[in-house]
This record gives C-alpha cells, structure tokens and sequence, in this order.
C-alpha cells in the first residue's frame, strides 16, 4: 500500500470517525452498480480496492460467473487479486462500484455491519444520475440494503435470495437485486453462490 493510500485509510481523529479510503468505481456504461456498506480496516486488505479481504470470495464469484474459473482474478502467490485485470474486466463489461456510507465508526473494531456507526451516508442519486445505462442495483450486506431501502422507499423485506424488485428514479425502472453476501461468514458455498449471481448478471445483460 503506498503512502497516500494509507492516508486515505486513515481515521479522521475526531472520536475514530472514519473517511471512505476508495475512489467511487463509476464506468458511464455501467448497467450494475455494486454497493457494499463500507471497507474493512486497512489491515485486512490485500489490495487497496473493493472487497480487498483475500478470504472474501466476490472476485472468486465474477470468476466462475465469467471464466468458470474462480481463480482467474486471484493471485495465488501473493495471496492477493489481479487488481488492473480486474479493473479493466469491470469498465469493459460495465460494472460499478461504491458503498452505502462515506463516513463510519467502528464501535468495536471489527468490519461487521452490526459494529458500524454510520456518520454519513454516500450521494446515492448523485451515483445513479452519472451511470445512465444502470439498470440494476445489488446492496451486499443488510445494512447497504436498509440504506438504499429507506432512502428510495423500496419495500424489500419479502424479496427472497435471488430476486429483485423495481423502483423508479427520474424516469427510469431500475431493479434492486438481493444476492447472497460473498463473504465467508455466510454459509454457502461460493460456486453456489455464483449461481445467484450468473441468473443477476444473465438477466441484465452482462452474461
């Protein structure tokens, strides 16, 4: 991690409020936006990028969804991800990706939704005015999901793993997808996992 990543990661210093250490993820083509709540502690990364935990297995997922090979993004020798394989492959196909919360406080630490305070929210229509062609929208985690819930006032609390369901923003129709969390706290194996995710990318388009 170079030094001004690791500034970037670093606690504000006003009772251990964190800033978001990334760069929105935003291609114009983008048809998926990917919102997760917010990043683990820098000592969990791998790489100073999305899911950067190595035992996460999103980038495993996109791997068996697109290559069926989950370790295509995967860098085995130094237990990390191909990072600008996996940049280009997200811009080309037109996947997006940000957080629900810009500012958050670890109330004990951990990277655990039920353990962050969330300070401030991200720009979540300013997000979908800049992806035009966005036509869907996965929240992983349930706090992401109760965040964009409540601010488009989507009522998801019936939606079952793999469905979706349709809301309006400025004229258009976008579908906010419930996917199983690719973290491996969640009981499932990550091929079954990626089978949720291919029917997600199948019905967008992307696959």
């Amino acid at each position: 991690m170079s030094e001004s990543e690791q500034d970037l990661a670093r606690r504000e210093g006003r009772g251990g409020v964190e800033v978001h250490p990334f760069v929105p993820f935003l291609p114009p083509n983008a048809k998926l936006l990917m919102l997760g709540t917010f990043p683990p502690a820098p000592k969990r990364w791998c790489m100073p990028w999305y899911y950067p935990n190595f035992t996460n297995d999103m980038w495993r997922i996109f791997g068996i969804c697109f290559f069926d090979d989950k370790m295509h993004f995967v860098d085995s020798e130094n237990k990390t991800y191909r990072l600008e394989a996996l940049k280009k492959f997200l811009e080309r196909t037109g996947v997006a990706l940000f957080d629900t919360c810009l500012r958050i406080h670890r109330t004990t630490g951990t990277a655990s939704d039920k353990d962050l305070e969330v300070i401030e929210q991200a720009d979540l229509d300013g997000m979908l005015r800049v992806l035009p062609e966005c036509r869907a929208v996965v929240a992983a985690g349930q706090l992401a999901t109760n965040i964009f819930t409540k601010h488009y006032g989507i009522d998801a609390r019936k939606m079952k793993m793999g469905e979706h369901c349709d809301f309006q923003f400025e004229g258009r129709t976008i579908s906010l997808y419930r996917e199983p969390s690719s973290s491996r706290a969640y009981p499932m194996k990550v091929e079954e996992k990626a089978t949720y995710y291919a029917k997600m990318f199948q019905d967008i388009g992307l696959l």
